[in-house]
């Protein structure tokens, strides 16, 4: 039996696993996949968006929000065994994925070796190329920092990456809102997941062999995956589109709600 509302707890691989569902029985399913080290409450404006005409889930992955970090180390490959496993014991057999950051990884990773099991892909904010040798030190450092001097300072020095500019003039009430998730993330988690992106596999030499509809979405003041590599994933994805969205950087579904629902709206209200 379907439970919907908000903070829903399931045992997936061992592990609780907090989701919200809403939306009508019946209708087009898309789950949204979060970034790091965020949760699921980052997705609220969309699922307020959909829920009228989808049934719309948004799950915190394992460490983050309010799902259990479980007792095995993070991977990318556990994160996307953790969505097929939640998926399983939803009775989902196919649906629309959302990821941002992250998220994307996860998704991209799951549509690359269980197509089947999705009908759409909708990648925001995000990247398939492997870390370098550079990024995987730098997040090695940021485990070191994080315990020599806090999660505040982390905090704070994420938060200048994740928001363009102009939400730092327009004192977005999300900036707020997003540091209050960052500190509320175990640093337990943050170690296994900084980890789990360092060491993830690219996607890129599998773009191509995607064959579903794909929206690519992009803050146009993205600092940590710019518009120009959401643009070299188009052009890999055949008939994939791409949007770029103003007045955002890395969040862009949070700067600009309104121009990024619409863009998704469009997007899944075309496909058949």
């Amino acid at each position: 039996m379907r439970h919907k509302g908000n903070n829903i707890k399931l045992t997936v691989n061992n592990c609780n696993v907090s989701y919200n569902d809403e939306g009508p029985d019946g209708a087009p399913i898309i789950i949204f996949i979060h970034g790091f080290p965020l949760n699921k409450s980052m997705w609220d404006k969309q699922v307020k968006a959909l829920k009228d005409n989808y049934r719309v889930i948004a799950y915190d992955i394992r460490g983050h929000g309010n799902s259990e970090v479980g007792a095995i180390d993070f991977s990318i490959d556990l994160f996307v065994n953790d969505l097929l496993s939640f998926m399983d014991a939803l009775k989902i057999e196919k649906t629309m994925l959302c990821g941002l950051s992250m998220g994307g990884y996860i998704a991209l990773n799951a549509i690359e070796n269980h197509p089947g099991r999705f009908k759409a892909l909708v990648l925001s904010d995000t990247n398939c190329r492997a870390d370098t040798p550079e990024a995987k030190e730098k997040r090695m450092n940021t485990i070191i920092s994080i315990k020599e001097n806090g999660l505040d300072k982390f905090a704070n020095d994420l938060i200048i990456n994740l928001f363009s500019a102009e939400s730092f003039k327009k004192n977005s009430e999300e900036i707020p809102v997003v540091r209050e998730m960052i500190v509320k993330t175990t640093t337990q988690s943050l170690f296994k997941s900084l980890h789990a992106l360092a060491e993830r596999k690219e996607t890129c030499s599998k773009l191509a062999e995607i064959k579903m509809p794909v929206l690519i979405l992009v803050g146009k003041e993205d600092k940590i995956t710019p518009p120009e590599v959401a643009s070299a994933m188009q052009e890999k994805i055949e008939g994939s589109q791409l949007s770029i969205i103003e007045h955002a950087g890395h969040l862009s579904n949070m700067e600009n709600e309104g121009e990024f629902n619409s863009q998704l709206m469009k997007f899944i209200g075309n496909l058949k």
